[in-house]
Protein backbone atom coordinates (compact mmCIF):
# COMPACT_ATOMS: atom_id res chain seq x y z
CA UNK A 1 0.00 0.00 0.00
CA UNK A 2 2.76 2.49 0.72
CA UNK A 3 4.14 2.12 -2.49
CA UNK A 4 0.96 2.77 -3.99
CA UNK A 5 0.79 6.01 -2.45
CA UNK A 6 4.00 6.96 -3.14
CA UNK A 7 4.01 6.24 -6.55
CA UNK A 8 0.85 7.93 -7.15
CA UNK A 9 2.75 10.73 -5.36
CA UNK A 10 5.86 11.21 -7.16
CA UNK A 11 3.60 10.44 -10.48
CA UNK A 12 1.31 13.50 -9.27
CA UNK A 13 4.87 15.71 -8.99
CA UNK A 14 6.03 14.94 -11.93
CA UNK A 15 3.15 16.26 -14.02
CA UNK A 16 3.05 19.44 -11.72
CA UNK A 17 6.06 20.15 -12.79
CA UNK A 18 5.75 19.71 -16.44
CA UNK A 19 2.58 21.38 -16.53
CA UNK A 20 2.11 24.22 -19.58
CA UNK A 21 0.46 27.55 -18.26
CA UNK A 22 -1.53 29.30 -20.59
CA UNK A 23 -1.84 32.60 -20.77
CA UNK A 24 -4.37 35.30 -22.62
CA UNK A 25 -4.28 38.25 -23.91
CA UNK A 26 -7.26 40.42 -25.41
CA UNK A 27 -6.75 43.27 -27.62
CA UNK A 28 -10.18 45.01 -28.46
CA UNK A 29 -8.88 48.37 -30.52
CA UNK A 30 -6.32 50.35 -28.55
CA UNK A 31 -7.07 48.50 -25.12
CA UNK A 32 -4.84 45.32 -24.13
CA UNK A 33 -5.77 43.26 -21.28
CA UNK A 34 -3.33 40.27 -20.23
CA UNK A 35 -5.14 37.77 -17.87
CA UNK A 36 -4.37 33.81 -16.53
CA UNK A 37 -6.55 31.21 -17.77
CA UNK A 38 -6.99 29.54 -15.42
CA UNK A 39 -7.98 31.95 -13.02
CA UNK A 40 -9.55 35.08 -15.31
CA UNK A 41 -7.44 37.36 -12.63
CA UNK A 42 -6.96 40.63 -15.00
CA UNK A 43 -2.81 40.10 -14.73
CA UNK A 44 -1.84 43.93 -16.94
CA UNK A 45 -4.39 46.22 -18.60
CA UNK A 46 -2.65 49.06 -20.65
CA UNK A 47 -3.41 51.03 -24.00
CA UNK A 48 -1.81 49.84 -27.52
CA UNK A 49 0.22 53.17 -28.09
CA UNK A 50 3.83 52.00 -29.64
CA UNK A 51 3.67 50.46 -33.53
CA UNK A 52 3.85 46.82 -31.77
CA UNK A 53 3.16 45.27 -28.19
CA UNK A 54 5.49 42.77 -27.32
CA UNK A 55 4.31 40.16 -25.04
CA UNK A 56 7.12 37.34 -23.16
CA UNK A 57 6.38 33.85 -23.00
CA UNK A 58 7.84 31.24 -20.84
CA UNK A 59 9.77 28.11 -22.98
CA UNK A 60 6.82 25.55 -22.83
CA UNK A 61 3.64 28.11 -22.11
CA UNK A 62 1.26 28.58 -24.16
CA UNK A 63 -0.06 32.41 -25.37
CA UNK A 64 -3.78 32.30 -26.04
CA UNK A 65 -4.00 35.81 -28.15
CA UNK A 66 -7.15 37.53 -28.50
CA UNK A 67 -8.08 39.78 -31.08
CA UNK A 68 -11.82 41.39 -31.09
CA UNK A 69 -12.08 44.59 -33.55
CA UNK A 70 -15.26 46.15 -34.01
CA UNK A 71 -14.79 45.78 -37.89
CA UNK A 72 -12.32 43.70 -40.22
CA UNK A 73 -9.24 44.91 -39.64
CA UNK A 74 -6.13 42.66 -39.77
CA UNK A 75 -2.69 42.98 -37.13
CA UNK A 76 0.85 42.16 -37.91
CA UNK A 77 2.02 39.48 -35.79
CA UNK A 78 5.96 38.59 -35.19
CA UNK A 79 6.48 35.36 -33.58
CA UNK A 80 10.15 35.05 -31.95
CA UNK A 81 11.39 31.23 -31.37
CA UNK A 82 13.99 29.95 -28.65
CA UNK A 83 16.49 29.49 -31.55
CA UNK A 84 15.81 33.10 -32.61
CA UNK A 85 13.90 32.22 -35.64
CA UNK A 86 11.41 34.49 -36.51
CA UNK A 87 8.07 34.26 -38.16
CA UNK A 88 5.36 36.83 -39.16
CA UNK A 89 1.90 36.24 -40.23
CA UNK A 90 -0.79 38.89 -40.82
CA UNK A 91 -3.85 37.78 -38.67
CA UNK A 92 -7.72 38.91 -38.70
CA UNK A 93 -8.95 40.62 -35.91
CA UNK A 94 -12.45 40.55 -35.48
CA UNK A 95 -13.31 38.38 -33.15
CA UNK A 96 -10.56 35.42 -33.75
CA UNK A 97 -8.64 33.81 -31.48
CA UNK A 98 -5.43 32.45 -32.36
CA UNK A 99 -2.59 30.52 -30.18
CA UNK A 100 1.31 30.49 -30.12
CA UNK A 101 2.86 27.49 -31.53
CA UNK A 102 5.33 25.77 -29.72
CA UNK A 103 9.30 26.91 -28.86
CA UNK A 104 7.69 30.76 -29.25
CA UNK A 105 9.18 32.95 -26.75
CA UNK A 106 7.81 36.32 -27.84
CA UNK A 107 4.89 37.47 -29.54
CA UNK A 108 4.89 40.55 -31.22
CA UNK A 109 1.27 42.30 -32.25
CA UNK A 110 1.08 45.18 -33.97
CA UNK A 111 -1.71 48.05 -34.53
CA UNK A 112 -4.98 46.83 -35.96
CA UNK A 113 -4.98 48.21 -39.88
CA UNK A 114 -7.30 48.36 -42.37
CA UNK A 115 -7.72 45.35 -44.47
CA UNK A 116 -6.53 45.96 -48.17
CA UNK A 117 -7.95 43.99 -50.66
CA UNK A 118 -5.57 42.76 -53.45
CA UNK A 119 -6.30 41.90 -57.08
Amino acid sequence: MKKITISIGLVAAILSAKAQDTTCTYFKGKRVIEFDYQTSDILYEAKHENRFYDIEIKYGDVLCLDLSDKKDKVRKVITTFFDGATRTDILDSRDDVYYSPRGAVKVSVGKSRNIILGN
